[in-house]
């Protein structure tokens, strides 16, 4: 299966900066809305056969434009919501963001027990994502679209695609509408075939604006928990 990963568009809680995860969430900004508008033409070669949105307001206005143009209705999937910030909710200071991706990161890396302070553990997020994605690797769609958010795209990316470490997850960022595209399936594994339109090994780019955690890199970056 084809599977695209988008990330939502522009919020008003993005231009804050701030971990905002709790339903419903804030909703696009006029430049949110512009860049749902231009997903259409964005994802125009590629055959989707599943549109999936998670249950915060900002993912389905996002996947409207994309919906209309296609004939779709989109699936709307509670597994798909952004990581619970837990303690963090709605704070925008950078040591909450660098605490809030550090914690994703060492899910991807293994630490499945580790929890969000006040919030779900690393073993749960997983698992609520995975669920999404066997659910529509079962429907038989060849190419399917999930439009989801910054922390848990880059989080489950990490964790699953066989070509995506957490060094690289850390420092390369995902924009507002930018998408992973990935090849696999549950049983046989995934690969990341690009991210935002980059094929893997392309050059990180070096001029963000401002954004949430969730899309940013994370620098230095972090580095797997111990074993044993």
């Amino acid at each position: 299966m084809r599977l695209l990963l988008i990330r939502h568009g522009e919020t008003f809680s993005n231009l804050g900066r701030l971990l905002d995860t709790a339903r419903p969430g804030a909703e696009l900004t006029p430049l949110g809305q512009r860049q749902a508008a231009a997903l259409p033409a964005a994802l125009a070669e590629e055959d989707l056969g599943l549109l999936y949105v998670s249950t915060l307001v900002r993912t389905q206005q996002t996947a409207a434009p994309l919906a209309a143009a296609r004939g779709l209705e989109p699936l709307v999937r509670d597994g798909l919501r952004e990581l619970s910030a837990g303690d963090l909710e709605l704070r925008g200071d950078e040591a909450a963001g660098v605490l809030y991706m550090r914690t994703a990161f060492a899910w991807s890396a293994g630490d499945l027990e580790l929890r969000m302070p006040g919030g779900e553990s690393g073993a749960e997020a997983l698992a609520r994502l995975d669920e999404v994605v066997a659910e529509a690797a079962a429907s038989g769609a060849g190419t399917v679209a999930m439009v989801s958010h910054g922390a848990a795209i880059r989080m489950w990316a990490a964790a699953r695609a066989e070509n995506v470490d957490v060094p690289f997850a850390a420092r390369h960022p995902l924009d507002n509408t930018g998408v992973v595209v990935l090849d696999g399936s549950p049983e046989d594994g995934w690969k990341a075939l690009s991210w935002m339109g980059s094929p893997l090994g392309g050059p990180t780019r070096p001029d963000q604006v401002a954004d949430s955690p969730a899309g940013r890199p994370v620098t230095p970056a972090p580095a797997p928990p111990p074993q044993g």
